[in-house]
């Protein structure tokens, strides 16, 4: 893929993107994900991605007929993956072979990043009864799962999601923006780049799997969020030892003013950090959408924008600032597509009932706030995850002057909070994280949402969380880190490693020692106001 990305990228975001009216295969053409171990062992020749814990758990007697990756199309909604390529089939008939051939015992699942997420998909899915599920019964993850150890689960999702969707953005594309001007929105070759990046990503399902879920009563609202104050310059222990609840993770907390994180989205740095009965907003929900932004015929690729007009995009940018609870809307407007196929798929809400039998229809599964785990009280689930690394949480937008096929929003690179320990640097607001997850998606599941019986944990599955802090490597020699917290690098983190391996050797969280926190997970958890 890397090859291809700089000798044809046209023609490898051609064969990249899928259909944007039904979210499946284009006409004429057929990408599907590589089988076996070697699927994810390596991204690229010397960048490891699962290979350095194959390579561990090899060592304690691991082969592969003993271990399945469980490959599938990121692209797809989770439930396409099962309609075009039956892989949720697949992983139930190996999973079941792994445990019929080895003497019943369970196997122990480690799904990373938005593997988490399908993962929690799949455990519905397959009790489910056909044809919308596996038809395995309700005991199937009690018979057949031992533990379930998470990396870098956006459970919650992920404000970089928002960004990626509204702007094609992330914190490195915006400095880069604001270094130089115009290459990436109309690049020397003449292509839009950015432009064919979106209308690509627009039709990749799953990223709708990772706007945050929850609302305002879990990211926070226009004068509120759980984090609160946090220090983005605090300084901590580097010490991956274990330890329980408490002992850190502490006096992490101060900070010289309020960050507003509930406004995931502000239109200007002053609008996010006033308080609230300062800002004027004009509702752009029902907004008319205009006449077309600019002369489109030398286009090198069309994207939603094309057809909002000047007064759709003003209408954006007169709202001000949005929070996860009107995220949802801002996105309908601007990347209707998208929305229309991704709301048949996926749920953002928080469950009133979880008896509702509206929840058995497979939209709710990959939400853990719309449904229920597993009736296996002997199974674990763990939560895993790097933390110490600034993580984008919020953004600070400003409108981009109108030209030939231009993206109208981006974001706004000379926003800054002007000291040392600011949250906002170059248009971004920060957070404790793993660079891509912030800790209170990774952690607030297993620290409360599924912590003891509760409405979405029925039957108690013991939760443990296992946080990484992060360390960068000490020299070139040490590569890419053996401590790093970040959220792929983390695959190579020794700690993570002997914390699996000793689960996949027999070992129960207890046994791990419980808990081990260095954030502040426990205390961010308990201000959201979540019926358990």
């Amino acid at each position: 893929m890397p090859d291809l990305i700089l000798t044809r990228p046209l023609c490898w975001v051609e064969h990249m993107s899928l259909d944007n009216e039904t979210g499946l295969d284009c006409p004429g053409i057929r990408v599907r994900p590589v089988s076996g171990l070697v699927a994810a062992d390596y991204f690229a020749p010397g960048y490891f991605v699962w290979a350095v814990l194959i390579a561990n758990l090899a060592r304690i007697g691991y082969e592969e007929k003993t271990m399945y990756m469980a490959a599938y199309d990121w692209r797809l909604s989770f439930q396409n993956t099962e309609v075009r390529d039956q892989t949720l089939s697949r992983i139930k008939s190996n999973i079941e072979l792994m445990v019929a051939t080895n003497g019943g015992k369970k196997v122990v699942v480690i799904p990373h990043s938005m593997g988490v997420l399908y993962f929690l998909h799949f455990m519905k899915w397959v009790e489910a009864p056909t044809p919308m599920g596996g038809g395995g019964g309700s005991d199937w993850c009690a018979k057949h799962i031992k533990a379930v150890m998470n990396i870098g689960g956006p459970f919650l999702g992920v404000p970089k999601a928002v960004s990626g969707l509204f702007s094609i953005e992330a914190k490195d594309i915006a400095v880069a923006r604001s270094f130089a001007t115009g290459v990436l929105d109309k690049d020397v070759f003449g292509l839009q780049t950015l432009q064919h990046l979106m209308r690509m990503t627009r039709t990749w399902d799953s990223t709708m799997s990772m706007i945050p879920k929850g609302g305002d009563i879990i990211w926070g609202d226009l004068d509120w969020s759980p984090e609160g104050y946090y220090n983005c310059s605090a300084k901590k222990l580097k010490n991956n030892g274990t330890h329980t609840p408490g002992q850190i993770g502490k006096g992490n907390t101060s900070s010289k003013a309020e960050v507003n994180y509930g406004r995931i989205i502000s239109f200007g740095k002053h609008v996010a950090e006033v308080h609230s009965s300062e800002i004027e907003r004009i509702d752009f929900r029902g907004a008319v959408k205009g006449n077309n932004l600019a002369n489109t015929t030398n286009c090198d690729v069309w994207t939603e924008y094309h057809e909002m007009g000047v007064e759709g995009v003003q209408a954006v940018a007169d709202y001000k600032v949005y929070t996860a609870g009107s995220i949802l809307d801002l996105l309908q407007f601007v990347a209707p597509k998208l929305m229309q196929r991704g709301a048949a798929h996926f749920s953002h809400g928080i469950a009133d009932n979880l008896d509702d039998p509206k929840y058995k229809h497979y939209k709710y599964w990959s939400n853990p706030l719309e449904t229920k785990l597993p009736n296996a009280s002997d199974m674990e689930i763990y939560s895993m995850y790097g933390v110490g690394i600034p993580t984008e949480r919020a953004y600070v937008y400003k409108l981009t002057p109108p030209s030939e096929c231009y993206i109208p929003f981006q974001i706004d690179a000379s926003a800054d909070g002007g000291c040392d320990d600011s949250c906002l640097k170059g248009g971004v607001l920060s957070v404790d994280g793993d660079e891509t997850v912030p800790v209170l998606s990774s952690g607030f599941m297993c620290a409360k949402g599924w912590r003891g019986k509760t409405r979405f944990n029925p039957s108690g599955i013991r939760t443990y969380i296992r946080e990484y802090d992060h360390a960068p490597p000490a020299n070139l020699l040490e590569g890419r880190g053996t401590q790093s917290g970040a959220h792929v690098d983390i695959m190579g983190n020794f700690a993570l490693i002997e914390d699996i391996i000793r689960v996949a050797a027999g070992a129960t969280g207890e046994e791990l020692g419980g808990d081990r926190v260095y954030s502040d997970i426990f205390e961010w958890s308990e201000k959201i106001n979540l019926q358990l």
